[in-house]
């Protein structure tokens, strides 16, 4: 299947939701910008800035604001900016609403935490024979909103609609790269988050960088570990969705799951660190985790995450945990 995107709807006005706006609409797109306030949708209309959001990030013009699910109908494609957790909920809403042809594209990065399951499985399961997307890589909001060069994957089973949405989605500050891996895409996404809190903590408890390239190091391995288990391409995760991201997310406190860990590392309670915000890597850990022990995947980095998150051990305990595992060889 091959389309050609002119109008993009975006799902989801948040900080990211409102860059990729932004992008789309540099890129040469229309964009109908959804969200579920009716009040903040008028505000964004008429001010065209997202002060909640996106602070100091102007909406370009060719961007309409509407709390009208059923504007993004007439919409090429669309991309899904919800929170991974809200997924299937978006899904069903937006399914009576666009034509089975329109595909989706999933932007928010996580696993199912009630079923274990990934997003494109979501999306297929109530949506059946419908076009997925992921789109996923090293990129803040922040730096897509300011014209920065920033660079990311999108996946998709069919070649050349990847390639079509990828072409529709670059600009000249964006550049999206294609490829047919959907679920190596999906888990570099999803895995990095739960890796980067990890690094966080480290971060905030003062353990060097040493232990923090170690941790980047190791907990890369489990990401590969993991994709080849569930049917990724290992070249997929030496890429932007998958080393890229990683980096970027273990690396700065712009990441809301980094900054989530230095926060943990620094004694903070998991309510306070959180501070109210949805961290996508916490909510993540415990589907990571039982998906890898339902195929034997040894994933120590991420289980000590889960096992802090639970308060099944203190922090220390982590560390030590993974500082006393037995001698092996790397590989």
């Amino acid at each position: 299947m091959s389309v050609k995107v002119q109008t993009i709807g975006i799902a989801g006005a948040g900080a990211w939701g409102t860059a990729l706006a932004n992008a789309a609409a540099i890129a040469g797109n229309d964009v109908i910008l959804w969200m579920r306030s009716p009040e903040q949708a008028a505000d964004l209309a008429a001010t065209r800035m997202n002060e909640r959001c996106l602070p100091g990030a102007r909406l370009l013009d060719r961007i309409v604001p509407t709390a009208d699910l059923s504007q993004l109908a007439s919409c090429c494609a669309v991309l899904l900016v919800t929170p991974a957790q809200t997924t299937r909920e978006m899904v069903l809403a937006l399914s009576p609403i666009l034509p089975a042809e329109t595909p989706l594209v999933l932007c928010a990065k996580g696993i199912e935490q009630k079923t274990g399951a990934f997003l494109c499985d979501v999306v297929e399961e109530v949506r059946p024979g419908s076009s997925v997307a992921v789109l996923s890589g090293p990129s803040f909001a922040h730096d897509v909103a300011r014209g920065l060069p920033t660079a990311v994957t999108l996946a998709c089973l069919d070649p050349a609609l990847a390639e079509d949405l990828a072409t529709a989605l670059s600009g000249p500050t964006l550049r999206v790269y294609h490829r047919t891996d959907v679920r190596g895409v999906e888990i570099g996404g999803a895995a990095k988050n739960v890796l980067a809190i990890a690094c966080g903590a480290v971060v905030g408890r003062g353990l060097g960088e040493s232990a923090k390239a170690a941790l980047i190091a190791r907990g890369f391995a489990e990401l590969l570990r993991f994709s080849r288990a569930y049917g990724g391409q290992a070249e997929t995760l030496m890429g932007l969705s998958g080393l890229g991201d990683l980096v970027l997310t273990c690396s700065s406190a712009q990441s809301r799951n980094f900054s989530f860990g230095l926060r943990l590392g620094q004694g903070m309670s998991v309510e306070a660190a959180s501070g109210g915000k949805l961290v996508e890597g916490a909510t993540t850990a415990s589907a990571l985790v039982r998906l890898a022990k339902a195929k034997n995947i040894d994933m120590p980095i991420a289980e000590a995450v889960e096992q802090v998150l639970s308060g099944a051990w203190t922090l220390d305990e982590a560390v030590d945990a993974l500082m006393n595992r037995p001698i092996k060889s790397e590989h």
